[in-house]
């Protein structure tokens, strides 16, 4: 059997960990802030904006969501974000993703000031990353490396495939694996015989948004198969199709039109892998667990305080 690693477990203890930080910031006069800004009326968005506020009122950060309308222009949103660039009560700075079409987000992401972009987009925090320096690390791929260590899966000395090239997790990743000494390639959609590839890593990381897309000819028996992809399955026969008609997953798509399969087979991984993420209760719950570690380090690193964690 496959061993399961656990995001929810790990996110636990990460917010465990994070309450007394929290509270000592707070003994010195306020606690870590953290502004969400939210534009328009994205479904999507709303439910990880909500899930990000819930998570600071869980530890005792402050939150502030801001919310302009989907009709904002690209200046009007700058002026936003320079105003919280200004505030002194504010730690750290999330834009939710996606902008509407007629807003430059190129632009928007560039004015967050760096030392409170705890998405660590940033280019200067990217550099920080390439070169090995404190900063904000971007919050899926640190939220990658973190399960890793905790599950002590090895990674120094290990060959690690990356599927997918994006600069929000593919490249970030491939990083922080490559400062574990791991020996890294990332791959896309112009790699030739992508399996083969793929079965030379003792760890597979997927995040290329394709549903059940890495099966087991991608897979080295025994591997650490990391999970990015999140993706809502509304066919019936896909599911049926993915999950080899379990009656299970097919009750479950009759109850809510859809079913969240990941970027890994389902099944393929369990039978193939040593070890996995599933979908859901793998990487997602570290994404929100690492904000929250960007944004207590950012409050700690402002009032100079010794930073454990970057």
């Amino acid at each position: 059997m496959a061993l399961i690693l656990d995001g929810n477990s790990v996110r636990d203890s990460i917010k465990s960990e994070l309450k007394p930080r929290v509270a000592a910031l707070a003994a010195q006069g306020r606690p870590p802030g953290l502004a969400v800004v939210l534009v328009g009326h994205n479904p999507a968005s709303e439910i990880y904006v909500r899930n990000k506020i819930k998570a600071c009122q869980d530890l005792g950060i402050y939150s502030q969501s801001v919310t302009p309308p989907d009709s904002i222009t690209t200046g009007e949103l700058l002026n936003i974000v320079e105003q919280l660039n200004a505030r002194h009560d504010i730690d750290g700075i999330l834009v939710q993703l996606p902008l509407p079409p007629q807003v430059d987000t190129k632009r928007i992401l560039l004015a967050v000031a760096p030392e409170k972009d705890v998405d660590g987009f940033h280019p200067r925090n990217v550099g920080a990353l390439v070169a090995g320096l404190p900063g904000p690390r971007a919050c899926t791929p640190a939220g990658i490396i973190e399960i890793l260590k905790r599950y002590r899966v090895p990674i120094s000395g290990k060959r690690a495939v990356v599927v997918g090239r994006s600069d929000i997790v593919g490249k970030p990743v491939a990083l922080l694996l490559l400062h574990e000494n791991a020996t890294v390639t990332i791959c896309h959609s112009k790699t030739p015989d992508l399996p083969a590839v793929c079965r030379e890593g003792d760890l597979l990381i997927a995040a290329i948004g394709r549903p059940a897309f890495v099966t087991a000819d991608f897979i080295k028996p025994g591997a650490t198969v990391i999970d990015v992809g999140t993706t809502r399955v509304d066919s019936r026969a896909e599911v049926a199709r993915i999950f080899r008609n379990s009656p299970e997953k097919l009750a479950a798509f009759d109850k809510r039109g859809n079913v969240l399969v990941g970027d890994v087979h389902p099944l393929d991984v369990a039978e193939k892998a040593g070890a996995y993420t599933p979908v859901p209760g793998g990487v997602g719950p570290l994404t929100i667990a690492m904000l929250m570690v960007n944004t207590v380090a950012s409050a700690e690193r402002r009032r100079g305080v010794s930073d454990p964690v970057c």
